[in-house]
């Protein structure tokens, strides 16, 4: 690679108002890797002599490079870190069953026009893809607006996903005050706090009526249609940055509209402009970040409590036989919570030891049971979403309660050879085969909670007695981790975020890592997250960790202090004796505590969030929802780290924009690396540059 670097001043002023977002247009020169991952090797020099050609026949070479670096069942069999996994995987074998590590395998080769993100399906008149023989497709759009419209649809979706999760909470939060949702509002700090943050008045009011204000400007955020101002991002971002954002012209006007205007834009010859289209693709990272995530995380805490820090059984030995077993699988806790507390009622336990069980027992599988775990008592995180085929594959279950996103259709085949009874819980999300115990399309039976929840741990009785003399196949593993840390736990163990700055600025802490995202079969399952993790914590980096890509950390020990001797000595110093050197914070959404533990440290240096020693990585991201995640945090200032490249390879110009030409515009950057050791170091190596800036070298 050459370590010239074309040094690219712009003149950010313009006439037009409405042209505030500059990007660049020039070709850049981009190389590619040992294994195929785009790199930007020099700015763009203006000469604009690129040989299209030559550019698509590097890039397809490099695909097909990338794809050489794809794993196998084999190697995650070989090479998994999780014993439990590697004992399933071949069990599941023995048993023919069909998981999602075997249709991988049967997917490849992948397309290289998929991978390299030059095909398009919008429109009737194609599918078109982009080559050297047809650089256009028929309505005219070249490379460059097809790679942007599918980066910019995608991101529209996960914004759609996490938006719909989001609706649902602040709705539930709503109603719950309002009394047609017959749960009780746990978390009255929280509620008055943001309250404050929003301007609401809170002097002299109930709680409940604070709270149906607090949803109403929530709601408002997602879905209005008149332009004005984000009260989410007025109330929760840093000021510095809501400037850039106005600067740049990306501040949203609701959720529900910059997803209508992505699908919008990128539709057959209406925005044929791939610059207009990333800026699109912006404004709905930053939708998806405050209604998506930090509105969502604002109604849950809201409504069912912050949790606190305990300790629980993680991974699938934790599994019983003979007891009714219910796994909750999604991210909805409203149903969850009501089916937890139901099979805790002693009226349900009773029930189930007269079907001869020894009681009931609740597990979690995604986001569910995250956002249980340390909210309710004994319900316990299995899996990820990738591996839940494999959970049932122990025939332990009784009951799957399937709600929304990352349940994979294939587990009802797994089901259905277990005998295990499936429920669905949405309008939104069925499965074919599946018993229905939904909310309507119009949730007129939300009040009808506590009935469902009821019915759906009766079924689970049921399904008990039904399955007597399955084979069951548990293996034997288990540990404890440390879950539920928070702004507030923080605060409530050290009194401030000042000792956690202390020690950041001394050194004690070298640095700060986000560690999230869903998994990924294009990568040794779970083995990037644990590799990455390995490198960071080496080096005295702290690790916060939620959704999918916590399940390894807290499976194999980093959530428990047992890791410590996984540290450097610093930041095993600072964290004896009782702290695990990874911070499990909760479920996807939960990202918002993470940025709030950023956002605290930097506050009390005085630093803004772009200049600290932070870093995001999701190693194995495999979903819409992924694009979004890392998106948030870079227009943060926070630079984003992965093993797996996005669909661009096919524009040379969104590749320099996605990884390295928002320096400028956000002060972040994203590095790909498909080597996880590799990956590790370079988030070390930028974390000291971080320092050395700061002066606390």
């Amino acid at each position: 690679m050459s370590e010239h670097i074309h040094q690219h001043t712009e003149h950010q002023e313009h006439n037009n108002d409405n042209e505030k977002l500059h990007i660049h247009s020039h070709r850049a020169l981009i190389g590619f890797d040992k294994h195929g991952i785009p790199t930007i090797v020099a700015k763009a020099d203006h000469s604009d002599k690129d040989d299209p050609n030559a550019f698509i026949r590097d890039y397809m070479n490099a695909v097909a490079e990338y794809k050489k670096t794809f794993s196998s069942k084999q190697d995650v069999i070989e090479q998994t870190p999780d014993p439990a996994v590697r004992e399933m995987l071949l069990r599941a074998e023995q048993l023919g069953i069909d998981t999602a590590f075997d249709r991988f395998d049967k997917q490849k080769p992948q397309c290289n026009f998929g991978l390299a993100g030059v095909c398009c399906k919008i429109c009737n008149m194609g599918p078109c893809r982009i080559t050297s023989k047809s650089p256009r497709g028929v309505c005219g759009a070249d490379a460059d607006l097809v790679v942007a419209r599918n980066l910019l649809r995608a991101a529209a979706a996960g914004a759609a996903q996490h938006g719909m999760h989001a609706r649902e909470i602040i709705l539930s939060l709503k109603w719950a005050a309002e009394g047609k949702l017959d749960i009780p509002i746990m978390g009255e700090q929280k509620i008055r706090a943001t309250a404050e943050a929003f301007g609401i008045p809170t002097r002299h009011r109930t709680t409940k009526k604070i709270a149906i204000d607090l949803a109403d400007a929530l709601l408002a955020d997602m879905s209005r249609t008149e332009p004005d101002e984000y009260k989410t991002i007025k109330a929760c971002a840093p000021p510095e940055r809501q400037e850039t954002w106005k600067n740049l012209d990306i501040l949203p006007i609701s959720a529900y509209h910059e997803v209508f205007e992505a699908y919008h834009k990128t539709g057959c010859a209406i925005d044929g402009d791939w610059k207009s289209i990333m800026q699109q693709f912006l404004r709905c990272g930053l939708a998806f970040t405050f209604s998506g995530v930090v509105g969502a995380n604002i109604a849950t805490d809201s409504l069912f409590g912050v949790g606190d820090r305990v300790t629980s059984k993680v991974n699938i030995g934790a599994l019983k036989k003979g007891y009714v077993n219910i796994a909750v699988h999604g991210h909805l806790p409203t149903l969850v919570s009501q089916i937890v507390k139901t099979g805790q009622e002693e009226k349900f336990i009773e029930l189930a030891k007269s079907k001869g069980a020894k009681g009931i027992r609740f597990y979690g599988i995604c986001c569910s049971g995250l956002a249980a775990m340390y909210r309710y008592g004994g319900v316990i995180p299995l899996s990820n979403a990738v591996s839940a085929e494999l959970v049932l594959g122990t025939g332990a279950l009784d009951l799957w309660v399937a709600d929304v996103q990352d349940v994979f259709p294939s587990i009802m085949e797994v089901a259905k050879c277990f005998k295990t009874t499936v429920v669905t819980t949405s309008d939104s999300a069925r499965l074919p085969g599946a018993e229905r115990y939904e909310y309507d399309h119009h949730h007129s039976n939300i009040s009808e909670t506590k009935a469902l929840a009821e019915k759906i741990v009766t079924r689970a009785i049921e399904s008990f007695e039904e399955r007597k003399g399955i084979p069951v196949y548990i293996p034997p593993y288990e540990v404890e981790a440390e879950v539920g840390f928070s702004v507030e736990y923080v605060h409530k163990r050290f009194g401030s975020m000042q000792p956690l700055a202390d020690a950041l600025r001394s050194g004690k802490i070298l640095g700060i890592v986000n560690m999230v995202g869903c998994n990924n079969p294009k990568v040794l399952y779970e083995k990037a997250i644990v590799d990455v993790a390995d490198v960071l914590l080496k080096n005295n980096v702290l690790i916060l960790s939620n959704g999918c890509a916590s399940f390894p950390l807290m499976k194999l020990g980093y959530c428990n202090t047992s890791a410590l001797n996984k540290t450097g000595e610093s930041l095993r110093e600072f964290l004896t004796p009782d702290l695990p050197p990874v911070w499990h914070v909760g479920e996807c959404i939960d990202n918002t505590r993470s940025s709030g533990i950023f956002a605290g440290i930097a506050n009390v240096l005085g630093k803004n969030l772009y200049e600290m020693p932070f870093a995001f990585t999701s190693p194995e991201w495999g979903n819409e929802k992924g694009i979004d995640a890392a998106l948030g945090f870079r227009l943060m200032g926070i630079n984003s780290y992965h093993c797996v490249e996005a669909q661009i390879y096919g524009s040379q110009n969104v590749i320099e924009f996605l990884k390295d030409g928002t320096k400028k515009l956000l002060g972040s950057v994203m590095h790909v690396d498909t080597d996880p050791v590799s990956l590790g170091n370079k988030i070390v190596e930028d974390i000291k540059a971080k320092r050395k800036s700061l002066g606390w070298d």
